[in-house]
Formats: structure tokens, C-alpha cells, sequence
């Protein structure tokens, strides 16, 4: 935690022991009181997000919560923890799991190995582009990899929205990455997911799985050489001010989930979950033109800071690298990696 978050962490008077047990808390009550006393009574629920302040989906997230107030005359209301103050993305999902956290902007890549359905949209070059991701995430199959997320036991979550991350690559502090070559032997994170762990190993570099919270210091401890990721993400959590190469690979594009606590969700009334739900589909249109603009900013920041952004001409060495994942994970999704690539 930097000393921003420090300074944010104290003017919040709780440290994140204490809000996990407050939150812990709350979602006990909301879930064991009922709808009548939900009602009732003023209600502020914990969102987590490991973005920093003004970051696309902490925004969205935020004025989803401001609308909420307004909708309910203030008696429904969020209240925004982002850069990591309650853990990274593994601590903040089995935290909302349990009803410690009620909301949760959470990467579906993190998502995976809890709903395995998930993965599909976690699988190499799966998506010609993001307006190809896009077209997934409004229609009819992103509502039903939604709604799998919700229908999953062991989830304990209830799948609101999707929201943009943009096309994830590769960025390394030891030199620029032109071909798949000259990937061979560097060591890059990954998030937890063996999909992501094989993807890496099977391009040349060795996968780390590690959490998010984790990279920088590893960046610039040489722990790990380079690690994968959006422009946003690379610049506005200072990735790029240890790793200077930046290889424009969009070897993944993984969008985002914005999740409930289901212990929570269940105490609600049907008109207020409807509300809810209406107020995430504005929040994932509206991410995803806050996203296109930080996404500019971000590249814009990198260049003037030096960074090297390598353009990939010939993407299909790196397509035809990961055959193995493809075919290791693949059968198993067909038939729904045919719906996604003719959307």
C-alpha cells in the first residue's frame, strides 16, 4: 500500500482488519434480516476494486452507487474501497463470498477457476477485437456466462455486469519483445489461472502466478522480468517506471465482472435487485467510454515517459505458439467457442 492508500486508509478511521470485520458484519445482518427490515433501514455496502482512484471501473462502480442513493432516497448506498485497501483479487472474492464485502469488480480471469464456464472468455486470441469482445458482453451469451456465474454453487456471487479491460501484453524490464523469441526464458506474471500459467509457458517465458498487489514491488526487485496486462493498468499502478518495454502483443483480451455477494443479494427485494441490475448495465456502458478515453491517456503517459511501445506486425507466430492451450482447454468449450467467434 503506498502512502496515498496509507493516507486514504486513515481518514476512513478503520484499518482492513477492521472494515473486513465490519463488512463481515453486515452482510450477516443483510442476509439474515430479511427484505422487510432491508426496507427499513439505511443500508451502505463495502465495493472493493484493486484500481486506483479515477480508474474506469472505480468510477462507474462509484456513480452505479450514487444513482442507487438517489433511487432509494439514500437508503441504499455503496461505499467505494479501490487501490487494494481491502487485498488483492483472490482476498477481495472469498471475502464477498463470505458477505465480508458486498460488491466486487473482480477480472474474469480471476473468476475462472471458481466457475469453470468462465474460462471460455479466458482463451488466447479468442476475440478478433474489442468491438468483437463487446459484441459478446451485450448480447445474449454474455447475459448467459452471467448468469452461470450466479447459478454456480461454490461461487457464492451473483454476476451483475461486464466491463471493458481492454487487450492485455506483454511489458518486461530487460528488452523490447519484436518476436516471440524473445520471449524465451523470461519469467511474467500471470494471474492465478492455469490457462494464463500455460498461455505464458507455452509462448517461451516461464508464467508466475501471483497476485496483482504483488507486481510492482516484484518489478522492480527482478523477482519477475515483465508481467501482462492493459495500458491502463500498466501505467496507472507504475508498472511502467520499472518495465520500460511495452510489446503491443493483445494476446488476451479478458473482460471484467462486476459481482454481488449472493448472502447479501438474497435479502432484497425483487423490485430492488431489479434496480440493481439496471443500474449495472449503465455502469458497463458507461466504463466502457470512461475506459477508451483512460486507455488513450495511459499510452499517451507511457511515450512521454520514455516507455518503448513495440507495434506487433505479425501476430500469428504468437497465435500458432499457443496451439497447445488450445487444444489442452479448448474441446471442453466448443461449443460456446463457436457461438463467440460467429457473434
Amino acid at each position: 500500500m503506498n502512502r496515498t492508500d496509507r493516507s486514504q486508509h486513515r481518514r476512513t478511521g478503520l484499518n482492513r482488519r477492521d472494515v473486513i470485520k465490519f463488512g463481515a458484519g453486515l452482510g450477516a445482518v443483510v442476509a439474515t434480516s430479511g427484505q422487510t427490515a432491508l426496507a427499513q433501514s439505511k443500508a451502505v455496502f463495502k465495493t472493493s476494486d484493486v484500481q486506483p482512484p479515477g480508474y474506469p471501473t472505480v468510477v462507474a462502480t462509484e456513480n452505479l452507487g450514487k444513482k442507487l442513493a438517489a433511487a432509494t432516497n439514500g437508503r441504499l448506498s455503496l461505499q467505494m474501497f479501490p487501490s487494494m485497501q481491502l487485498g488483492g483479487e483472490k482476498e477481495t472474492i472469498e471475502q464477498t463470498q463470505i458477505g465480508a464485502i458486498q460488491m466486487l469488480r473482480v477480472s474474469a480471469g480471476s473468476i475462472g477457476p471458481i466457475v469453470d464456464d468462465i474460462n471460455v472468455v479466458n482463451m488466447p486470441f479468442l476475440f478478433k477485437n474489442m468491438a468483437h469482445a463487446e459484441r459478446m458482453m451485450d448480447g445474449p451469451i454474455g447475459q448467459e456466462l452471467l448468469d452461470k456465474i450466479t447459478a454456480s454453487p461454490n461461487a457464492g456471487l451473483v454476476a451483475l455486469c461486464w466491463m471493458n479491460s481492454g487487450a492485455r501484453s506483454l511489458y518486461n524490464t530487460k528488452h523490447a519483445i519484436r518476436t516471440i523469441a524473445d520471449i524465451k526464458g523470461l519469467k511474467f506474471r500471470v494471474i492465478g489461472n492455469p490457462i494464463f500459467i500455460d498461455m505464458m509457458n507455452a509462448l517461451g517465458g516461464n508464467g508466475v502466478a501471483m497476485g496483482y498487489d504483488q507486481v510492482f514491488s516484484a518489478l522492480q526487485t527482478g523477482v519477475i522480468d515483465g508481467a501482462e496486462n492493459n495500458p491502463p493498468s500498466y501505467v496507472f499502478s507504475n508498472h511502467y517506471t520499472a518495465a520500460k518495454h511495452f510489446s503491443l502483443t493483445e494476446h488476451l483480451i479478458v473482460p471484467e465482472v462486476l459481482v454481488f455477494s449472493k448472502r447479501a443479494w438474497s435479502a432484497f427485494s425483487a423490485d430492488e435487485q431489479t434496480l440493481i441490475r439496471k443500474l449495472a448495465r449503465e455502469a458497463q456502458l458507461e466504463e466502457r467510454g470512461l475506459w477508451n478515453t483512460y486507455e488513450q491517456q495511459a499510452m499517451d503517459k507511457a511515450k512521454a515517459a520514455g516507455c518503448e511501445i513495440i507495434e506487433i506486425a505479425d501476430k500469428t507466430p504468437f497465435q500458432n505458439a499457443v496451439k497447445p492451450v488450445w487444444d489442452k482447454y479448448g474441446p471442453k468449450y466448443q461449443e460456446m467457442i463457436g457461438r463467440i467467434q460467429s457473434a
